[in-house]
């Protein structure tokens, strides 16, 4: 048998739609017609505008680095500092420790109970008047003894303090001199009175190691500073060349050379590639469908208009009557491009379900007015659920059910969710007990404006606006032969509704 392929369900007679057709469903009103053009109107000049940024990420990554550097640069050159200054300072301590047992260990006591040394101590600074070395032995009830070095001066002790452990503590007591003294309490063999030895030696020396080695420091935290932020600069700019390297690619691609980005790119960088990739891909397939659309339509409208201009022509005398069915005609053809344009719209929000139990239903209905004498039958899952617009199932449906009516020898068969098994696709049969489509003829017939049988009227656009529209959602159409009825068996493939999945 030949098969048509008429776009809608068509209407029988002039005047208002009945709202469960599916072709009216797909109709745009006046209303929207101009909510559309004013959307479209106020758009336009939003793509011309330059895109708001959030500043530079290179910018952003050096500010962070460079604050990050300075913070452990001085956190670290303040402890650096500390710990140099302690052992300094340490090292000071030990010296003159190291003297203070020297001198307990060569101290004795006369006959006449003062202290002598039994050896000289070793260091001629001792011997030279405000040399910046002292030492001084004080005795319970005796008369200071200091070094040579104090000249006129005599050492302050502090005599809070009884434990043998020798005391460390610093003093100003002479005028433009620090000193560091260190001082210990004991008992002299021979001798009933407590002793308190003290070394004393001028901190001049130290503050100005520790000045040098904090000059030392500072200049080479600040090279070191400098180098990490050059270094930080580097990195930013060697990391960040791949996105210079996909927005130079992006240029060529505005200006022709190229349609794809093309060159190896870093991992971090490849997925963001891939997709840009992909969306051109998808650009790509839009603007072919939108050709491809074009075509369509003007195929769909070429013949009415042929018509008309002949009939005009010959000055027909039923011109008013094949105005009326010619325009007819080119009404429904843009009524199913309009949808099909609508239907790539609403894929793109990517939020589309419905189910189709109640859609099949609701084309039945409409099916069934227009072939009171043919028997329908809906069976299968009526919970399942598709990712697409309700409109645009219902449209693919009248589509198929309406050709399986028209074509077929009086029995249509419609199956819901027909491989239940399958996770990710929605499977809706629809069968017909006609002659079916010759399997070389069923990849031809989904070519916009193929027909197999020109005795019944239709413009050759149907199967091709179903398969189409179900490509649009993801999906697709297949023609086979009915093992049950032997008529023509459609197999309407949809993806399943996110949320059905994860039910």
């Amino acid at each position: 048998m030949a098969s048509d392929t008429a776009s809608t369900i068509p209407p029988t007679r002039p005047g208002p739609r009945d709202p469960s057709d599916p072709a009216a469903a797909v109709t745009p009103t006046g209303e929207e017609a101009r909510i559309e053009a004013e959307a479209a109107a106020s758009g336009a000049p939003d793509r011309d505008k330059p895109v708001e940024h959030t500043g530079s990420l290179g910018r952003r990554m050096m500010l962070i680095a460079a604050g990050w550097i300075t913070i452990l640069l001085l956190v670290g050159g303040l402890a650096l500092d500390r710990t140099i200054t302690n052992l300094l300072e340490r090292n000071l301590d030990e010296r003159l420790n190291y003297i203070l047992t020297s001198m307990v260990g060569s101290a004795e006591i006369d006959a006449e109970g003062d202290v002598w040394f039994n050896r000289v101590l070793g260091d001629q600074r001792f011997l030279e008047p405000n040399s910046g070395l002292y030492w001084q032995i004080d005795g319970t009830d005796k008369e200071p003894w200091p070094s040579r070095s104090l000249w006129d001066r005599t050492l302050t002790l502090r005599s809070d303090h009884t434990q043998a452990e020798p005391v460390y503590y610093n003093s100003d007591q002479f005028e433009g001199e620090r000193l560091r003294i260190v001082e210990r309490s004991t008992t002299l063999p021979g001798s009933a009175s407590d002793w308190t030895f003290a070394v004393a030696a001028d901190r001049a020396e130290l503050e100005a190691e520790i000045a040098e080695i904090r000059s030392i420091l500072f200049w080479s935290f600040i090279i070191l500073g400098f180098g990490l932020v050059l270094l930080a600069w580097l990195q930013v700019y060697y990391g960040l060349s791949p996105l210079r390297r996909v927005r130079r690619a992006i240029q060529r691609m505005r200006g022709g050379d190229e349609h794809r980005v093309t060159e190896p790119l870093p991992l971090e960088v490849q997925p963001m590639v891939t997709e840009l990739n992909g969306l051109l891909a998808h650009s790509e397939k839009q603007a072919e469908e939108a050709r491809m659309h074009a075509g369509n339509l003007a195929h769909a409208l070429k013949t009415p208009l042929t018509v008309l201009v002949n009939a005009a022509t010959a000055r027909d005398p039923d011109l008013s009557k094949l105005v009326h069915r010619e325009t007819r005609v080119m009404q429904r053809q843009v009524e199913h491009h309009l949808a099909r344009a609508r239907a790539v719209g609403r894929r793109a929000t990517g939020l589309s379900r419905a189910a189709v139990w109640p859609s099949a239903e609701s084309v039945l209905r409409a099916v069934t007015r227009l072939y009171e004498d043919t028997r329908f039958d809906l069976d299968g899952n009526k919970q399942a659920l598709v990712a697409i617009e309700r409109q645009d199932l219902d449209e693919i449906l009248g589509n198929l059910i309406e050709n399986a009516a028209k074509y077929g020898g009086g029995s249509v068969f419609v199956t819901v969710d027909a491989q239940p098994d399958d996770p990710d696709f929605c499977d809706i049969w629809i069968e017909d007990d006609g002659l079916g489509i010759p399997e070389k003829d069923r990849i031809r017939i989904f070519d916009r404006g193929a027909r197999l049988d020109t005795g019944k009227p239709g413009t050759g656009l149907g199967l091709a606006i179903v398969r189409d529209v179900a490509e649009i959602y993801g999906g697709g159409a297949e023609l086979l032969e009915s093992e049950d009825l032997g008529g023509l068996h459609v197999v309407l493939r949809l993806p399943r509704s996110k949320n059905a999945r994860d039910d």
